[in-house]
């Protein structure tokens, strides 16, 4: 069976190395499924979650929050450079909730505020708590 590596580096370090038959991206001009001897490409990726699937069980899926990163496929190996990154197992949900409400606040703030440059911040900032949730709701 043909396979690829699988990395997400983040500056704390790496977040993810395993080896994979498929994952898939979410980048800024839509989805994009890799799979084993893909042409080199490089990508620029979205707040979203990654989904890969392992080559040691076909059934299982690993799924990470990504917040925002570079892409890079090429032999084989798939490295992925994110702003910062969590395994749907390491997400403190509890945190993860709390996130979201403060952002949802400084919105609302901003919002009111008519302050645009603070709006666009707690939107980001409740995207990534979004994802986080998300990515958590996989266990």
């Amino acid at each position: 069976m043909d396979y690829m590596t699988v990395q997400v580096i983040t500056p704390n370090g790496f977040c993810y190395n395993h080896h994979a038959y498929f994952t898939l991206l979410s980048t800024v001009d839509g989805e994009l499924g890799v799979l084993p001897n893909m042409i080199p490409t490089i990508a620029s990726l979205k707040i979203d979650e990654l989904k890969v699937r392992r080559i040691d069980d076909e059934k299982h899926v690993d799924w990470i929050s990504i917040n925002g990163g570079i892409a890079e496929v090429r032999d084989n190996v798939v490295t992925i450079i994110a702003d910062s990154a969590e395994r749907d197992r390491d997400i403190d949900v509890t945190r993860a909730e709390r996130a979201k409400r403060r952002a949802e606040n400084e919105l609302q703030e901003a919002e009111g505020k008519h302050d645009i440059d603070a709006a666009k911040r707690a939107e980001v900032a409740l995207h990534r708590a979004m994802n986080r949730l998300n990515v958590s709701g996989h266990r």
